[in-house]
């Protein structure tokens, strides 16, 4: 079984050493030479152009950066393809895009799989995380075992193409908003001299994460007539942060824009209701 990598960033690096240290032939290509050169040490073979790097490849992978990186890659290596090679492509991109290369790439004789993943660099290297699939479940079947070496855990999410796609994006939406949040939770303990470790025990002891099955419930039931925080209540509190921070000369990457969204939810007349009303256009 041959395979290649197209795609020597961090993530596809070290995907491409974890494949060597089990003994692995992988066959490399980079659109920054320099790149793909580092990895001939560990004994990649290293190739000029993606149609030279995926001649004879039963397995073609790819990490690059977006569609039209995945697109320009995929038709740069189109003319070395060996017939019946599956391509695996593990980019984050639109669910739309995901749709279009296994239709187009079907209607050319290859197999396209979109395999996205939860993983860093680190987890690439020693085979943790997670990889996300979905579409032909012969075809991930197919896979399966060598995906299975690749990550922690392959989720297979079933047989509606570009579905994978979807999940990923979703997950990378929460961890942006995640990140945004404890940006302006951390901005405010500056504000009141509450340090980064001082807001890390208080979140060792009370853990809000516990709480995301209930609320994630508590959005999507449609139902905020019985409220256990009153919109108007955390509209207060929030009044409370924002003006805290402004105080201190203090930036907010989030809080003023949940603040404005409030106030349009409390015109509307949902100030007694449970403040997840907000979410619910969303939902």
């Amino acid at each position: 079984m041959a395979r290649a990598f197209l795609g020597m960033g961090l993530l596809g690096a070290n995907f491409v050493k974890a494949m060597l240290d089990k003994g692995e032939k992988v066959r490399v290509w980079n659109r920054n030479p320099e790149r793909a050169k580092a990895l001939e040490a560990s004994g990649a073979e290293v190739f000029a152009s993606a149609a030279d790097a995926v001649k004879g490849a039963d397995y073609v992978h790819l990490t690059v950066k977006d569609d039209a990186a995945v697109n320009e890659v995929l038709a740069a290596a189109a003319p070395g393809l060996k017939p019946g090679a599956v391509i695996i492509d593990h980019t984050t991109t639109t669910v739309e895009g995901a749709k279009q290369r296994t239709e187009a790439w079907k209607d050319k004789g290859f197999a396209y799989l979109h395999a996205p993943v939860f993983m860093g660099p680190a987890n690439a290297r020693e085979g943790s995380g997670y990889m996300l699939v979905s579409g032909d479940q012969a075809l991930v079947e197919k896979v399966q075992s060598l995906l299975d070496k690749m990550t922690g855990k392959v989720i297979n999410l079933g047989p509606e193409e570009g579905k994978a796609a979807g999940m990923k994006l979703i997950g990378n939406s929460f961890l942006v908003a995640f990140v945004a949040g404890l940006s302006d939770t951390l901005a405010l303990g500056k504000a009141l001299n509450i340090s980064a470790e001082d807001v890390g025990s208080l979140f060792d002891i009370w853990n809000p994460a516990q709480m995301l099955p209930a609320r994630l419930q508590r959005l999507s039931s449609g139902d905020y007539s019985k409220a256990s925080w009153e919109l108007n209540m955390a509209r207060k509190d929030t009044q409370i942060f924002i003006n805290t921070v402004n105080e201190h000369n203090g930036s907010l990457t989030v809080l003023p824009a949940i603040a404005a969204t409030m106030d349009k939810w409390i015109e509307k007349g949902f100030g007694t209701s449970d403040w997840t009303v907000i979410a619910k256009d969303a939902v």
